[in-house]
């Protein structure tokens, strides 16, 4: 082997030496710690659960809850309301929401209307479609006032979603007046919520779901089955 070969090898063996030592001091004995049961249990008890461990913990006790009957439940839930206050990481509080619709007691009922009112926007949008999922003539309400309350366009447009997937005739006022927002993309999201809710396709004309909201018998606004297949084919 020739001197410049010789060299460029031990340099190369140096390097992969160096990077070994890297990857041992930093991820890979984190991931070896994950790994390691009694290191996970170390770390839980010197810093705390982590989010994705809370989350976890939550579906098992929700789940355990619900196999031993009512009053574990409401046990559960009312310990939720108090985690939802006292949770700081939003992606747990989205977790909580999503457990406490699967309960009809009352604290899990207070849960989902609360959400709606969180600090994070990401929050409300899940409660947005917590409220869709439960459904009801509280839950249109609900969604109406957050759509006109919302700071966060995403959370309003959750909101107009939600309301047509309830497809319930009293969301229609709400959808009305979405109607006449400024914002392209929340009329494309009131009209779409609108044939949901009606059951028609009077296309994407913003002007024409104007007309029928105001009169659903206007001249113009009628739809039939044969017009539905003439836009199919």
């Amino acid at each position: 082997m020739s001197p410049c070969a010789a060299t460029r090898t031990s340099w190369l063996a140096l390097a992969l030496a160096q990077v070994a030592v890297a990857l041992l001091t930093t991820g890979c004995i984190n991931w070896a710690n994950r790994l390691d049961p009694k290191k996970v249990a170390l770390e839980r008890e010197r810093y705390g659960a982590t989010a994705d461990q809370r989350i976890v913990e939550l579906k098992a006790d929700a789940a355990r809850a619900k196999k031993d009957g009512s009053q574990a439940t409401v046990a559960f839930t009312d310990r939720l309301a108090t985690a939802m206050i006292e949770e700081h990481d939003p992606r747990v509080r989205k977790a909580i929401l999503e457990v406490a619709a699967g309960f009809d007691t009352p604290a899990a009922v207070a849960i989902c209307k609360g959400g709606l009112e969180d600090p994070d926007e990401r929050v409300r949008g899940k409660a947005c479609e917590v409220q869709g999922r439960r459904g009801g003539p509280e839950a249109v309400a609900l969604l109406a006032t957050r759509f006109e309350a919302d700071a966060s366009v995403d959370v309003r447009l959750e909101a107009l979603k939600q309301l047509g997937k309830l497809r319930d005739d009293t969301a229609i006022p709400a959808l009305a007046r979405a109607l006449e927002n400024a914002d392209p993309a929340v009329q494309y999201r009131a009209v779409a919520a609108l044939k949901e809710v009606s059951g028609r396709d009077l296309g994407d004309d913003v002007n024409l779901w104007r007309a029928w909201a105001a009169d659903p018998q206007a001249p113009g606004t009628e739809w039939s089955i044969a017009e539905g297949f003439r836009k199919l084919y």
